[in-house]
């Protein structure tokens, strides 16, 4: 099931010229699709994925495709996919773009964070858990939570302003900080945030 994550209620209005959208309304810019990845081995295993490039499993694919099917059912419109370069975001990707006909390309800001010595180890690891909580944290040659707002919150930025509707395909660790990027949270909350795979997530810009 889709959830709807909106902020604001202005309707977007546009005219389609030259291939491209032109948005017509005064400070509206459209919104988001984020749609999580299919299942992997590491995730059915526990284990921190991270940056590490895991494959999808049979189930993930079935995933995939149906969530595909599911945009294609609800009518969802968007104007291009971008997709982590990681592989099991990438085919995830393929198979939405396949059964929607919405072009999909590479967009590296959407790679998962980088876990550093934590990749591959169990998720409910309790040294894991306390370094998620330390947003300056780097996890021994990994990538800290700042480092990774700053690429999200660009991108974000960059697609707001170009008044498109995307579907981000992306990872857990991206999802928290889109939804950070609309809605105030807190730390705890930042660092308990998740969607199930395939999950799809709706936002909003104002």
């Amino acid at each position: 099931e889709i959830a709807s994550c909106l902020v604001g209620s202005e309707m977007c209005i546009r005219d389609r010229y030259i291939g491209k959208f032109c948005v017509r309304k005064d400070d509206f810019m459209g919104c988001v699709y984020f749609v999580r990845h299919g299942e992997t081995v590491w995730n059915v295993e526990n284990k921190i994925c991270g940056s590490t490039d895991i494959d999808l499993t049979q189930k993930g694919h079935e995933q995939a495709i149906e969530t595909g099917k599911k945009i294609l059912n609800d009518n969802i419109k968007a104007d291009k996919i971008l997709y982590s370069p990681l592989i099991r975001a990438k085919k995830t990707a393929m198979h939405i773009s396949e059964i929607t006909g919405i072009p999909a390309f590479e967009e590296p800001r959407l790679t998962e964070q980088n876990f550093g010595k934590f990749e591959g180890t169990p998720r409910n690891g309790d040294e894991f858990r306390i370094a998620k909580g330390e947003f300056v944290c780097r996890y021994d040659g990994g990538e800290s939570m700042l480092h990774l707002a700053q690429r999200i919150y660009n991108l974000l930025d960059d697609v707001k302003a170009s008044g498109e509707t995307c579907i981000l395909v992306a990872h857990n660790g991206i999802s928290r900080v889109i939804n950070s990027y609309f809605y105030e949270m807190t730390n705890t909350e930042y660092a308990n945030f998740g969607v199930k795979n395939c999950a799809v997530l709706k936002y909003e810009f104002e």
